[in-house]
């Protein structure tokens, strides 16, 4: 269900209505061209990031058309009446090939690969890079975070301090990072996530007392309750009062589910207040920790032992903090059907000519060992080499491999089966247990090799010769 349908083919930078009106203008309109998607860095210095946000990619490209409004509003910007008249029966047509959504991937490979002519596939850069990139942190950030927290469950609490409607595909893309549950009743239902929710200090303090409060929730919510304890005094009142109450639905024949804590010294809390519950009987009660979490505070409570069963998180998760934004880019890599190149003084931003695909080379424990960028008609490679450093390459005979590129997308129909966001979920739980644990630690990761093939480095290095004059 795409979030927005008006008028979405205004969904992009102005340039790229100026380039496409350009294109057409010049007779270069139906011009072939070849488009990758990249990245440069892992965010929040980590050793791999979670490609996400495929599935919203395609429902945007659906309704990316030029409805009635937006032709109104280009002619007003002064765009050409021929060049409009094209754009009133735009659709995108052209071919994406793809990883898998939530597959575990590293900087400079080109994890998408957009086909078609030179305006289509030029319009749709900004949406690409705004769904991608964004999905993609969030994706990532929610793994470190489940990383940290183990098997204890994981609720995205981030709807009210997310940047606006990013909050949709934010919950979605925590999810697939690893996330259990949402408090985002929207993207609920939308996404099929299950919704969560305990009850806010205002809710306590509607009433004459916590006690009351209590009552009147645990009378409302009896087979799914959790009481929030810090409102006036967690240890002498919201405690004791918790469990006044767990005991009042004990002979009702239900049992409180948990209590929540949202302020405070979290670690000191929660061994208090499992001690609190533990010696009144009531050791199936969970404790649930929130407050400003990330993944670093969450492993520093659980290595000082805090008996914290759940945790809820939100600013630091669906705003992806400390990283504002996944660096992802799209570069053009072959127009009718020739290979380009772009160059910089900064060999990190050579671009890499030509179709290319990824291959995936797995170690003698069949764990992710390395990843090869090759020309799309390759098959067999021994040698792989660094991306800019010329004394490094990685000899991969005899490694298994998989292709990780294919064909996802092609004339407005989606060429794979459609996942659940839970199918995708689980897809990168799996694919994140074959990465080895040295790419998942905070504090310095070991970095993942990925290199070019001997044949797509020559024809690079065979590029920068030629703009540079001949000189080597």
């Amino acid at each position: 269900m795409s979030i927005i349908k008006k008028s979405l083919g205004l969904y992009l930078d102005f340039y790229e209505l100026t380039m496409a009106q350009g294109y057409f203008l010049t007779g270069r309109g139906n011009l072939k061209a070849n488009f990758d998607y990249f990245f440069r860095n892992n965010p929040f210095k980590s050793g791999y990031t979670i490609f996400a946000g495929l599935n919203d990619l395609f429902e945007l490209l659906n309704d990316f058309k030029f409805d009635d409004e937006s032709i109104d509003y280009l002619n007003q910007l002064g765009f050409k009446d021929e060049f409009i008249d094209y754009l009133k029966s735009f659709s995108f047509k052209g071919t994406i090939f793809s990883v898998n959504e939530g597959e575990i991937v590293f900087p400079y490979e080109p994890v998408v690969r957009v086909e078609g002519n030179i305006i289509e596939t030029q319009l749709i850069e900004s949406l690409l890079l705004n769904v991608i990139n964004f999905e993609s942190l969030i994706a990532t950030k929610a793994r470190r975070i489940r990383y940290s927290a183990g098997n204890r469950k994981v609720a995205d609490f981030g709807l009210r301090r997310a940047q606006g409607l990013s909050a949709i595909f934010a919950s979605r893309a925590a999810v697939i990072g690893g996330v259990d549950n949402t408090s985002n009743v929207l993207s609920a239902f939308i996404y099929d996530i299950n919704p969560t929710g305990t009850q806010a200090h205002s809710w306590i303090q509607s009433f004459e007392d916590e006690l009351i409060a209590f009552r009147k929730f645990a009378e409302l919510y009896p087979q799914n309750c959790v009481l929030l304890v810090d409102t006036f005094d967690t240890l002498k009142s919201g405690i004791p009062n918790a469990i006044k109450v767990a005991k009042e639905l004990e002979e009702k024949g239900y049992k409180l589910s948990a209590i929540r804590l949202d302020s405070g010294d979290l670690a000191y809390l929660s061994k208090k207040a499992r001690k609190m519950l533990d010696d009144a009987g009531l050791n199936y009660v969970k404790i649930i920790a929130s407050n400003q979490l990330d993944e670093y505070l969450i492993k520093s409570l659980i290595e000082q032992g805090a008996p914290i069963d759940a945790f809820g998180v939100g600013t630091n998760l669906i705003t992806g903090k400390n990283d504002a934004a996944l660096d992802g880019v799209y570069k053009i890599s072959m127009t009718d059907n020739k290979p380009v190149i772009k160059v910089s003084d900064d060999v990190s931003k050579v671009t890499l000519p030509g179709i290319k695909t990824i291959f995936r080379y797995y170690n003698g424990e069949n764990k992710f060992y390395a990843d090869c960028i090759a020309l799309n008609d390759e098959d067999e490679i021994d040698i792989m080499h660094h991306p800019f450093d010329i004394y490094k390459q990685c000899n991969l005979t005899g490694l298994k491999k998989e292709l990780l590129i294919s064909k996802v997308y092609e004339s407005g129909k989606v060429l794979m089966n459609i996942k659940s966001t839970k199918e995708i979920a689980e897809f990168t739980n799996y694919r994140f247990s074959l990465l080895p644990e040295e790419h998942k630690r905070f504090e310095y990761p070991h970095v993942y090799k990925v290199g070019i093939s001997t044949k797509l480095k020559n024809l690079r290095d065979e590029f920068i010769r030629k703009m540079k004059g001949g000189v080597k």
